[in-house]
């Protein structure tokens, strides 16, 4: 029986054989561009940046630390950790980043489901959000973070927040992601948390966004040129391709598609705007 066409899946999959051939690993984090020209070719060395900044707020114990990474991506950071001598158990409910994971990272214990329907117990000594916080309800993660922290553990988040001047998608294409901070920072207090440390590193990451759309701008440039040709010389094979496009793709996405790939309105500054880059390392009061 023919099964719908898992798109995300296909994405995930061509996104990180780019990534891994420009970078040569499977980090989808955004870039530390501090000091760095923002080019492709400097992508590892910001991704890198950004990987030792993270870590930089590992609580210092003195010895290895059990960590649960959660939306733990291709498993980049959890090989690194593992490498440091850390324990790693990562949440990932993708199927496909699952089996990313036990590869990149096979020292690491993979749990295919979403952190709401976590099994484990824990407990640990850190609870990682590296680019993960924004896609969990406030009211499932922070609550469950405490059922599984160790006495004296802590929660470390590096990841967006929308700051005030965020109006919603029916304003159109806003650069970036993520929960409102004010309602962030009333969560924290509602559960019981403290912020230990906070860095803002807005202005460092945003550059990753003017790339992306850099990139996407070559792409779009390629569709355009290649369509605009065909329609030209041969109307008949462009009309069929259209169609035969439109089996997979309703016309709102197409549109919406085509916006991502030819539009200018993702920039550093517009990032800027709507988001603050925060990591946050979290304890909880006593």
């Amino acid at each position: 029986m023919a099964g719908k066409i898992d798109t995300r899946a296909v994405g995930l999959d061509v996104g990180l054989a780019f990534i891994r051939w420009l970078t040569g690993a499977e980090n989808l984090h955004y870039g530390l561009w501090t000091g760095l020209e923002v080019t492709a070719g400097n992508l590892k060395a910001a991704q890198e940046a950004y990987t030792a900044k993270l870590f930089g707020y590992l609580p210092a114990t003195g010895g290895p630390l059990r960590i649960l990474d959660i939306g733990g991506g291709a498993g980049e950071t959890a090989r690194k950790l593992l490498a440091l001598g850390h324990s790693v158990e990562i949440v990932v409910p993708s199927a496909f980043l699952a089996a990313r994971c036990r590869e990149t990272a096979p020292g690491a214990t993979v749990h295919e489901c979403m952190f709401e329907d976590y099994p484990g117990h824990g407990p640990f000594d850190l609870c990682l959000f590296s680019e993960s916080f924004q896609y969990i309800p406030m009211a499932e993660s922070l609550p469950k973070c405490i059922s599984l922290l160790s006495p004296g553990g802590r929660i470390l988040i590096a990841d967006c927040f929308r700051t005030e001047a965020y109006q919603g998608r029916s304003k159109g294409p806003q650069a970036g992601g993520g929960h409102k901070l004010g309602a962030f920072r009333q969560a924290l207090a509602e559960h019981g948390f403290q912020i230990t440390d906070e860095a803002d590193i807005t202005e460092a990451v945003a550059p990753s966004i003017d790339l992306e759309q850099q990139l996407f701008n070559v792409i779009g440039h390629g569709v355009t040129r290649i369509s605009d040709e065909v329609r030209a010389k041969k109307p008949g094979v462009h009309w069929a391709l259209a169609r035969f496009i439109g089996l997979f793709l309703s016309r709102k996405r197409r549109a919406n598609l085509m916006q991502r790939l030819t539009g200018q309105d993702r920039t550093s500054t517009a990032f800027c705007h709507f988001n603050r880059y925060l990591i946050l390392r979290l304890s909880v009061k006593a």
